[in-house]
């Protein structure tokens, strides 16, 4: 396996292939399963992962403590690759549409691998850093066809003399997220934060724990930090930003808040928000191809995405908010007069923020203008709904002083 992979120019870091399983589910467990064990987690397979869905609190309660406090994620089941080599950027961009040139020293980009009819394979986070190489987080249900597709493509790659290496990297991978997350993370560092702001990265000792690669970004909405760390390292790390500061309420939060804070904050989750039938542009994620590459095309569905740039789609994905019972996947969207399907609801939640219920979903090109009314079909009976802009909740990241 190992001799295969050398060939393939993909390295498996030691430690990836050692993580516990559960027997009985066949589900791998994260570096830190101990911990939300400890904490009273309530631990579901998830993408083929033990995860907590939520600790003893409420799903309710830790999305708001996040939003006024602070929250520990624990998203270590997502894939983590490093690509190097002189010809890194030209292989990662012929894989995402994303302007991966154009990045600075230690910044980094939200972008999707594309098929060639267009479709999103995946969403991912594509960093710069200035030890040389590329640091990648992308999605841990799409994590065996993600790497698939890096490793077949970077064989295709060096058989034409290119110069790249993909490497997996089996760090433990934490998110702490929320209003007081500075408070919580200052004290162990050595640098100032305000020096690192949102979608840039550093690697820095946290905590006094060495060579972690800390990068301002999450997947709540608010100012937080995504750090990869040793798997011998993580639960020291994880108990010393629980105990950082009793000015914050710093508490385990788990997938059922990451949820519901993601819909407020207009965030994607793939394969019920974007999956390989929906293009960058029916998304509404047009803002992820830079200018460079509209101009010059090169990514797989180049074609038909920069066509639908020009003429524009045929529906596209926007926000909805709703009173009474809420809309869940697969809801159907009808006009106001209720006599005509338009579109269809991918993701819905009652809003623990706003009092009231979001959802995400495609509908027709007719029907995009914010304040439309339209109706949901929940359980065959007619709930009124407005069209409304995304984020739900304004995002709250930090772009520097």
């Amino acid at each position: 396996m190992r001799q295969l992979l050398n060939q393939l120019g993909l390295r498996l870091v030691q430690g990836l292939q050692t993580l516990p399983r559960n027997a009985s589910t066949d589900c791998r467990r994260t570096c830190l399963y101990d911990v939300h064990v400890r904490h009273g987690g309530r631990m579901v397979p998830f993408a083929g992962w033990e995860m907590p869905v939520q600790y003893k609190d409420s799903i309710s309660e830790s999305h708001l403590n996040v939003r006024s406090n602070a929250g520990i994620f624990d998203v270590g089941h997502m894939l983590q690759t490093k690509i190097s080599g002189k010809d890194r950027i030209k292989f990662i961009e012929s894989l995402v549409v994303g302007d991966i040139e154009g990045l600075g020293h230690n910044q980094g980009t939200l972008t999707v691998f594309t098929n060639q009819d267009g479709g999103i394979i995946d969403d991912l986070i594509v960093n710069m850093t200035q030890e040389g190489y590329l640091y990648v987080v992308s999605n841990a249900g799409c994590a065996d066809k993600d790497l698939n597709l890096l490793t077949t493509e970077c064989e295709k790659f060096r058989s034409r003399d290119y110069d790249v290496n993909v490497e997996v990297i089996a760090n433990g991978l934490i998110a702490l997220q929320g209003l007081g997350m500075k408070q919580v993370l200052q004290p162990g560092l050595q640098f100032d934060l305000t020096e690192l702001p949102f979608m840039t990265n550093k690697l820095a000792m946290v905590y006094g724990v060495p060579d972690c690669r800390i990068t301002r970004c999450g997947y709540t909405g608010e100012d937080g930090v995504e750090i990869s760390v040793n798997i011998d390292h993580a639960e020291k790390l994880v108990y010393s930003l629980l105990n950082a500061t009793k000015a914050v309420n710093v508490r385990m939060a788990g997938l059922g808040a990451r949820d519901s804070l993601r819909l407020e904050a207009g965030l994607c989750l793939y394969g019920n928000d974007i999956d390989e039938n929906t293009t960058p542009i029916e998304a509404s994620l047009a803002w992820t191809i830079g200018k460079r590459r509209r101009e010059a095309g090169g990514f797989p569905g180049a074609s038909v995405i920069l066509k639908q740039l020009k003429e524009k789609p045929s529906c596209r994905r926007v926000g909805f908010l709703s009173t009474g019972p809420p809309a869940r996947g697969g809801t159907e969207i009808l006009d106001e007069s209720g006599s005509k399907v338009i579109g269809k609801v991918t993701s819905g939640c009652p809003s623990p923020s706003l009092k009231q219920n979001v959802a995400m979903g495609y509908v027709d090109a007719a029907y995009l203008k914010p304040g439309m009314n339209v109706k949901f079909n929940i359980r065959k009976k007619m709930v009124d709904a407005v069209v409304s802009k995304m984020p739900f909740v304004p995002h709250n990241y930090f772009y520097g002083k």
